[in-house]
């Protein structure tokens, strides 16, 4: 990919010669080798790049780092695969294996810089300069937004290597300052590399993204969190790597402020809304649904599989703030004859969300709601056992044109978690959980009102 010296490509190993310099081993992930030397990038930048005859013939003007393809288990840091060389105001691009020396006075290659072939960005490589520093990174850790003010290199065994990142401010002060006194610097917010992510969707031949293996440990609360504290580009990076599960996806979206729901999902096509929305719990893709273009919604929902849209088209005949429109109509129920097992293998084979199964609703003739048996005193009765020894019979309820307020009212005057919503003749309906009332009275932003996730 480019000419000189060396005619091959970048990520190819030199040619087996005794005058060929030898390409430095990794340091092995997790290996107990402390760092010879640490370098800012800031401080590095503009350093005098010379070759074996010592004239100054270029200017360092990025470091080269490779983030996928490698090792990426805990403690894991990118190996820096070269530099790119600014020789009479072009960019040279010098191997890793070409640096015979690095540090803040000058850069020493083992060729001379005039050699070097043209740079060309290769796939899998970042540059840390252009395509890192001063951007957002994921702190996986802390589940928020930090931002790489500058970046450290360490020498560990032959070769240099990304450890970490600094969040604080102070470099961005020292960009002020003449670069000798950048190197000066105290370490202020440091960050090792492996508690980090950066968004790499805006590297031109990147071809990488975010690891869903790191971000399907986060809660989909802090994901969305995070979707909402990023740019639009960072956020659909986000999404596009949760994407890798459809549950997963669907939960993040859950979580999203009405805005960001229907700004993520205005570029998807009627295909991948509806998919996206049989995923959803049907209350909440109906309130989504309904945040839509009102000539989107109809499209999308007949797309939507028919027993996931016989259950929203139930739900859109509610007034969304009334128990009917809050309500999940997915639920655990079994008949008064059954027994303990029967039920508790119905909580089993449900797919209602675990915080709506901890409910099992008992029902008599004609499917009317009879009581409510809690998972936990099933647990506790005899696996034979009538379901009715476990059962709370004359449970409280709502009718679907309830108010706000009444569904307010009557879960906190009788404690519940879970309030069940019935026809006029004590059929049930569906469900109403904590969370759904909790998210109602909330006002709208709320979690950016206070803070929760600005970027540090």
């Amino acid at each position: 990919m480019y000419s000189g010296a060396v005619p091959r490509a970048r990520g190819d190993p030199p040619p087996s010669t005794a005058s060929s310099p030898s390409v430095p081993a990794p340091a092995a992930a997790g290996a107990d080798v402390a760092p010879s030397e640490i370098l800012r990038l800031s401080g590095l930048l503009g350093t005098v790049v010379q070759g074996p005859s010592g004239p100054v013939e270029g200017r360092l003007s990025d470091v080269i780092a490779r983030l996928g393809g490698g090792d990426t288990s805990p403690g894991w840091h990118p190996r820096v695969t070269g530099l790119v060389v600014s020789v009479e105001g072009a960019d040279k691009f010098a191997h890793a294996y070409q640096l015979a020396e690095l540090g803040y006075d000058f850069a020493r290659l083992k060729v001379e810089p005039a050699s070097l072939g043209p740079f060309v960005r290769r796939p899998g490589e970042v540059l840390l300069e252009r395509d890192l520093r001063s951007r957002h990174l994921i702190h996986l850790k802390r589940a928020r937004l930090v931002r790489a003010n500058d970046i450290l290199l360490a020498k560990v065994g032959s070769s240099w290597q990304v450890t970490g990142v600094d969040t604080s401010p102070r470099p961005l002060l020292g960009r002020l300052l003449p670069r000798k006194w950048r190197r000066r610097g105290r370490d202020g917010r440091v960050l090792d590399w492996s508690e980090v992510e950066p968004f790499v969707s805006h590297v031109p031949t990147a071809r990488l993204q975010i690891p869903f293996r790191k971000l399907r440990r986060l809660h989909p609360a802090a994901l969305a969190d995070l979707v909402e504290a990023a740019s639009h580009e960072e956020g659909e990076e986000i999404i596009k790597a949760v994407s890798a599960d459809r549950e997963l996806e669907a939960d993040v979206f859950e979580e999203l402020e009405p805005d960001h729901q229907v700004e993520f999902l205005r570029s998807r096509s009627d295909e991948e809304a509806a998919r996206l929305l049989s995923a959803m719990g049907p209350d909440d893709a109906v309130d989504l649904l309904t945040e839509l273009d009102q000539e989107r919604r109809l499209p999308i929902l007949e797309k939507v599989p028919l027993p996931a849209q016989a259950k929203m088209r139930a739900l859109l005949s509610y007034n969304p703030e009334t128990a009917g429109g809050l309500m999940n109509p997915d639920f655990v129920s079994v008949p008064a004859t059954a027994t303990v097992s029967d039920a508790l293998e119905a909580v089993r084979k449900s797919t209602s969300p675990p915080e709506a199964s901890g409910v099992v609703f008992v029902t008599g003739e004609g499917g009317r709601l009879e009581g409510t048996a809690l998972v936990v005193e099933l647990l506790r009765a005899q696996p034979g056992a009538s379901v009715v020894v476990a059962t709370r019979e004359g449970p409280a309820t709502l009718s679907p044109d309830a108010d706000i307020h009444e569904v307010v009212r009557k879960m906190s005057d009788y404690n519940l978690a879970v309030a069940p919503v019935v026809d006029a003749d004590g059929r049930m309906l569906g469900q109403i959980t904590v969370d759904d009332v909790l998210e109602t009275m909330l006002p709208s932003g709320w979690r950016r009102q206070y803070g929760m996730v600005a970027p540090e």
